[in-house]
């Protein structure tokens, strides 16, 4: 086939539905799961939702009249990718089960060697990664880790056989994933730790029901959802002020949040815990209305210090407390700088993408890299968003591919590359930007930044600019060869 899709989350089959609205017809998606959905089809632990307003987070062209909440569960957002899926007729294109092993250019045949887990071998054109980065589970290597005795699980991998009615139940990090679960296991469990290293910058969750009447106006009178869609949109796009101007503009974030937790949180000892000490939107800002009055329950208590080992029986702190427990469920997040360093992706002249990369990921636009032609990365380095849906970033990337698609037909070409010198422009200026940005300038430690403490992850600007420099890829950007 002429071109491999790699994942079914919302940047594989928004590539895929973009392919066939422009024509081509002759791709695959290939999934290493038995369903589609990437992120959302993989957590599905309690509270799962998304903290962007569900208009938002959802495809330009597919919008939803039927949200039932301003921020929709996880089950809905499973089942809208589900619906467009069926709307296109991807399900031909797609093959469940097919894990890719390795990904290799083939300098003569001028085509890429696609292997998959089973042995099979696909020979496409070109290759679109909409592998995400939300999809390997981060564990901490704590020592004695394999010896606890209990149940055990990664918030990604939830455990549904195991009932938390009655038991002592140790939570590992407070990021976003845990602040959504931890409310809603907190009145099942006799007691509940919660191990946090950072506490995070949490603001009041501005969800509620979405009215029939609303929802009614937003099927049947034409404009009403997409004006609000758009409202959504600009309000959303006022919170990169902070982000992408100057740190000190994100003073009334912090506002917010710190009144947040004078309201719900009374008690002066749990407030020194989980007040941050610094700028806010150095790491992602969470959205939440009732994570504080979970961990003021007095069955739930807020542990500081460090993890230092996990016994037979449950874990032991830096000061030297056994913490005994029978569930222990990580809520660490997931590997996303280096979420391709296990892969075996080989360019031209057998070059590794771990060898063109060890100096730190990078792309450009976060979309193509030099010495890899015809591939192509969604949601690739620095295309991540600490303030708007990231939706709007993969639609973005999506007409991007399209147009060195359309570069390659027009020349008659057989392959496409990004040269050096305009992916070392684009990521010079990039990373001159970063380097004021609250995300380095805020003083703390985030999964944004790599070991060397560099960002690989987010967009240092408006989401609109982003639009604008990808709408269409630049001739004199690239190399391209019949």
């Amino acid at each position: 086939m002429r071109l491999v899709i790699i994942g079914s989350g919302f940047a594989g089959l928004g590539m895929a539905i973009q392919l066939k609205k422009a024509g081509y017809h002759d791709f695959v998606i290939l999934e290493k799961d038995d369903d589609l959905g990437g992120t959302w089809r993989d957590n599905r632990y309690p509270g799962c939702a998304c903290d962007v307003p569900s208009h938002m987070y959802s495809f330009s062209y597919e919008l939803n009249p039927d949200w039932s909440r301003m921020f929709a569960p996880q089950e809905e957002i499973w089942a809208y990718l589900r619906r467009c899926a069926d709307k296109y007729e991807l399900a031909s294109h797609i093959r469940f089960g097919s894990t890719v092993d390795a990904l290799e250019w083939d300098d003569e045949a001028r085509h890429w060697n696609v292997v998959l887990a089973d042995g099979t071998m696909l020979t496409p054109k070109a290759v679109v990664s909409g592998m995400g980065a939300l999809h390997v589970p981060s564990l901490p290597a704590i020592p004695g880790a394999e010896r606890f005795a209990g149940t055990v699980f990664h918030s990604a991998q939830w455990d549904r056989t195991c009932d938390l009615t009655g038991k002592r139940v140790a939570v590992i990090g407070t990021g976003a994933s845990a602040v959504q679960f931890v409310p809603k296991i907190a009145g099942d469990a006799a007691s509940l730790r919660v191990f946090q290293r950072t506490p995070p910058w949490v603001q009041p969750k501005p969800d509620f029901v979405l009215p029939g009447w609303a929802r009614g106006v937003f099927r049947y009178v034409p404009g009403a959802q997409r004006a609000f869609r758009n409202a959504i949109y600009w309000l959303l796009e006022t919170r990169a002020v902070g982000f992408t101007i100057d740190p000190r503009l994100m003073a009334p974030q912090e506002k917010v949040a710190r009144a947040h937790i004078a309201r719900q949180v009374p008690d002066p000892v749990l407030r020194a815990k989980v007040t941050p000490d610094y700028t806010i939107g150095c790491k992602r800002i969470l959205l939440s209305s009732d994570y504080y009055p979970a961990l003021a329950r007095p069955n739930v208590d807020v542990v500081t210090e460090g993890i230092t080992e996990i016994t037979e029986t449950g874990l032991v702190t830096a000061d030297g407390t056994a913490h005994d427990v029978d569930v222990i469920i990580y809520g660490t997040g997931f590997k996303v700088t280096d979420a391709l360093a296990g892969q075996h992706i080989v360019g031209r002249g057998g070059q590794k993408i771990q060898d063109a990369w060890a100096d730190g990921i990078e792309a450009h636009h976060g979309i193509t890299i030099a010495g890899f032609p015809n591939l192509f990365m969604l949601l690739g380095p620095n295309t991540g968003l600490g303030h708007n849906s990231v939706v709007f970033m993969i639609e973005s990337q999506v007409q991007h591919v399209l147009s060195c698609l359309r570069l390659l037909s027009e020349e008659k070409a057989g392959e496409i590359e990004v040269r050096p010198r305009a992916q070392r422009r684009f990521n010079d200026r990039l990373h001159r930007r970063l380097r004021k940005a609250v995300w380095n300038e805020g003083g703390c430690k985030s999964w944004y930044l790599d070991e060397h403490g560099v960002n690989r992850t987010i967009w240092p600007g408006f989401s609109f600019e982003y639009w604008a420099r990808t709408r269409r890829a630049r001739r004199r950007d690239y190399a391209l060869s019949r």
